[in-house]
């Protein structure tokens, strides 16, 4: 999903900030819990994709393949994949090694659509080694 990421609307909405990510993935996990994002947008609700969340089925449904980018949802807009890191990137405090270092790397869209790929190859091998399966990116049926 495209979306303009100079300036990530001020008002994430009532939901605050929903980000999707793979809860197996040992460096999607660690990269949402070190991001300082409550600091600067306050609510941050965390949904591992390998769950039947209705923002997970929401996702599958508009095509987005969680086994390939992780989501978040800002301000009524989702971002996929390395819009999604880019957005993070901007909302997050700043503070600390770890934040400097991302907001470095993923606030220009230009560097984190080239590593982007370097880290999904990175996670993909990694899952691999750790015997994790892949995310079903199936669409889900509604329920009646």
């Amino acid at each position: 999903m495209k979306a303009d990421m100079t300036s990530p609307s001020a008002d994430p909405g009532s939901e605050g900030l929903v980000i999707i990510y793979d809860g197996e993935c040992p460096f999607c996990s660690a990269y949402v819990k070190m991001m300082r994002l409550k600091d600067s947008v306050g609510t941050v609700r965390l949904i591992n994709a390998r769950s039947d969340d209705p923002e997970v089925l929401r996702i599958k449904r508009l095509g987005l393949d969680l086994q390939e980018g992780m989501v978040a949802r800002y301000g009524g807009t989702d971002y996929y994949a390395e819009q999604c890191l880019t957005l993070l990137a901007l909302l997050s405090s700043g503070s600390g090694v770890f934040n400097t270092l991302t907001g470095w790397m993923f606030k220009s869209e230009q560097r984190a659509r080239l590593l982007y790929p370097i880290m999904k190859t990175g996670r993909a091998i990694t899952l691999r080694l750790l015997g994790r399966t892949p995310i079903v990116s199936a669409p889900v049926a509604e329920k009646p």
